[in-house]
């Protein structure tokens, strides 16, 4: 059992960092770890025996005892790299020191295991996509190449509003069928599809949970604000990846939304543990997008049960280091920057 600490707006739709969050009962922690489950929840399980009811054969009641059985796992997802910003795989458990709030835990959970995923394809169709929408849907094309049967995937479209064009499949055809007539026009209302996103993950069957964001600029027509989804984002149990397809920095037609576009990718993707990839070239699109999926199944998943117990809602900061393999250049870590701690 499992739920979603996902709300602060309405209900709210690694530095450099990979981590998801997720609460787990014990037993039931164990029995999923293979799955690499991948958000924030908690269980506790009662059990109540026989309080008041009567004997079998008698009517003085019976003194019941109450059983609680209560314990948090938070799980980590982590991807490593070397200089060359290749995938490292093959590290064992002993490779890896977690910390939260600069308190170190103890490792009791340890997987490299791919698992399936939920994800969502958020797609600019805005008027400045419009010599950009082939390349973007030859990316889209190149990054369905890399899934596996049991992951499952919707659609949302955004120009002026946002719209869920395909609800959860695991026909990709369909979704790419959809983006073939696809037409650029209006305004980008991006934060807006970032909460619609991630309002339709809430209906996701698969624990790890991702979203593709693929835009060419910043917002410039959504209703919810960055504060307010920057806020959501940091409280979700769903990774983002960005393709940002901008402008170079010297081109002087860059509207003010064009040109804060890649902070904003990169704040929303770093804070769930994704990447944001900087895109000046629209041939390099394909590719981009092929290594975002290859990422998505190589990744480490860490668990540890937290030293601070306390169930305060507060937001917990999370840091992983790594132990340095001999032979090996320096790796990097990404991981995510923290999780809200349960309330209850």
């Amino acid at each position: 059992m499992r739920t979603s600490v996902l709300s602060r707006i309405h209900p709210s739709p690694k530095s450099q960092s990979h981590l998801r969050v997720n609460y787990l009962s014990g037993v039931f922690m164990i029995a999923c770890l293979c799955l690499a489950a991948v958000c924030v929840g908690q269980s506790t399980e009662s059990v109540a025996g026989a309080a008041h009811r009567p004997n079998a054969v008698g009517d003085t009641p019976r003194r019941g005892v109450d059983i609680k059985v209560d314990r948090t796992v938070v799980l980590i997802n982590v991807t490593v790299t070397d200089p060359l910003n290749r995938f490292v795989t093959g590290l064992e458990k002993e490779h890896f020191r977690v910390f939260e709030d600069k308190v170190e835990q103890e490792i009791s959970q340890f997987s490299s295991e791919d698992a399936p995923i939920s994800i969502g394809l958020v797609f600019d169709t805005s008027g400045s996509m419009g010599p950009k929408l082939q390349k973007s849907r030859q990316a889209a094309a190149e990054f369905f190449k890399t899934a596996n049967p049991q992951d499952e995937f919707f659609l949302v479209q955004f120009n002026d509003r946002p719209e869920l064009l395909v609800p959860f499949t695991s026909d990709t055809d369909k979704i790419q069928s959809t983006l073939t007539f696809t037409q650029s026009k209006g305004r980008t209302a991006l934060l807006d599809s970032v909460y619609l996103a991630m309002h339709e993950m809430k209906k996701a069957h698969n624990p790890r949970k991702a979203l593709l964001i693929i835009s060419d600029g910043g917002d410039n027509s959504s209703r919810y604000t960055e504060t307010e989804i920057k806020n959501a984002v940091r409280e979700a149990d769903v990774q983002i990846f960005a393709i940002g397809i901008f402008e170079s920095m010297g081109n002087r037609g860059r509207t003010p939304e064009e040109a804060s576009g890649p902070g904003l990718l990169n704040e929303l993707a770093e804070q769930t543990g994704g990447r944001e990839y900087a895109v000046e070239n629209v041939s390099e699109l394909p590719d981009i997008a092929a290594k975002i999926g290859i990422e998505l199944r190589n990744e480490y998943i860490i668990g540890y049960s937290p030293k601070n117990r306390e169930r305060d809602g507060k937001y917990r900061r999370v840091q992983v280091k790594l132990n340095q393999p001999r032979g090996l250049p320096p790796l990097k870590a990404y991981f995510r920057l923290g999780y809200y701690a349960p309330t209850q």
